[in-house]
């Protein structure tokens, strides 16, 4: 038995069920990743029961532990006390993270000796890309390190399904929008388009810290040509994402470069373009054939990718064949089945020295 401990659902925690004999432990939600970074002491209300619960929980044959910092801690701790391997899924790198968010330093550098703790006492670090593995490289990391990637859920993000349908086509943020992500730069990009192009609208779909900044800045345009939607349940963002002309991600250049707006993933499965702002991983997949656009961080250059997105007439097959590829190769039970088999051949072999930084 496997169990995985995760401080917040991500798109990995769906492959689970897929394999055999895993057993998840949930977390809830909480608001975006900048929160997990500012409220650490929170953590402790799933850290210290999920503790407990794998220290007296049945036999299990591993566990994968999901960041933050502090449950990697917690779960090197019970996986020693139970004399049980534990695989560290590394989705993001918490420590440059919290640099990059502003953080305290003494406050930085405490999230950087739990990471490294965390990460070196695992049998294996299982990457989320080729950049997070290059940069755990560069930490200098002792676990051995195996990128099996990310995902989503193509049961639910794929191009059969309803489709939203709006009286005007609409450009589509969905997910959080918080400091890393600098999503407002989409609003002055809009605000350059939206004399020219009258029938088209801005859609923003979901929450996060700078929502608020982002209303402002839309209320300056006026006529509701912007418009603001809580979060919903999946199945409703998928279908709007079918209906949009493109998605919009982003993540700021002077920022967390090792961000990968997940919501790319989504965009794709469903068969709409993405255009994609900024640098770092997400660039590098937004650059391949067919999948949409990648652009600097900049105003103008988004202003021309929204321009060419509208001027492309894409047919039901162009869709059809970004989502294809998409099940193909960024499916998350592919991403399980990766998972599995580090699981599997670093299990059957002796632990490494544990480092005791």
């Amino acid at each position: 038995m496997v169990v995985l401990t995760s401080r917040a659902p991500k798109n990995f925690e769906k492959a689970v069920p897929a394999a055999a004999g895993i057993r998840v432990l949930r977390a809830p939600v909480l608001r975006d990743k900048m929160g997990y970074i500012r409220g650490y002491l929170q953590y402790m209300s799933f850290d210290i029961p999920a503790f407990f619960r794998v220290l007296f929980s049945r036999s299990f044959a591993a566990m994968v532990v999901e960041p933050p910092p502090t449950t990697g801690v917690f779960m090197r701790v019970a996986a020693a006390i139970r004399r049980r391997p534990y695989f560290y899924y590394a989705a993001d790198i918490w420590s440059d993270a919290s640099v990059a968010a502003g953080v305290p330093g003494l406050v930085s550098r405490t999230v950087a000796a739990m990471e490294r703790w965390a990460l070196n006492g695992a049998r294996a670090v299982l990457s989320v890309s080729d950049d997070v593995t290059a940069r755990l490289q560069e930490l200098g990391v002792s676990s051995e390190i195996s990128t099996v990637g990310n995902g989503v859920d193509t049961t639910t993000f794929s191009i059969n399904g309803e489709t939203h349908r709006s009286e005007r086509p609409y450009f589509l943020y969905a997910g959080t929008a918080s400091e890393v992500h600098g999503a407002s730069i989409f609003v002055h990009a809009f605000a350059r388009i939206a004399s020219k192009h009258t029938g088209v609208d801005l859609v923003f779909l979901g929450q996060g810290s700078e929502r608020d900044e982002i209303e402002i800045e839309a209320s300056r345009l006026g006529d509701g040509r912007v418009q603001f939607l809580p979060r919903v349940q999946p199945t409703v963002a998928a279908s709007w994402i079918r209906g949009a002309v493109a998605t919009l991600a982003s993540v700021r250049a002077d920022h967390y470069e090792l961000g990968f707006p997940t919501k790319m993933y989504a965009s794709v499965a469903c068969g709409a373009p993405v255009i994609y702002a900024g640098t770092g991983p997400g660039k590098s997949f937004a650059e391949q054939p067919h999948l949409g656009y990648s652009v600097p961080y900049d105003v103008a250059a988004i202003t021309q990718a929204m321009e060419t997105a509208l001027s492309t007439r894409e047919s039901p097959a162009d869709r059809l064949a970004r989502a294809s590829w998409a099940q193909a190769n960024v499916s998350i039970s592919a991403v399980a089945a990766r998972v599995r088999k580090t699981i599997d051949r670093t299990s059957a072999t002796p632990a490494h020295p544990r480092s005791n930084a």
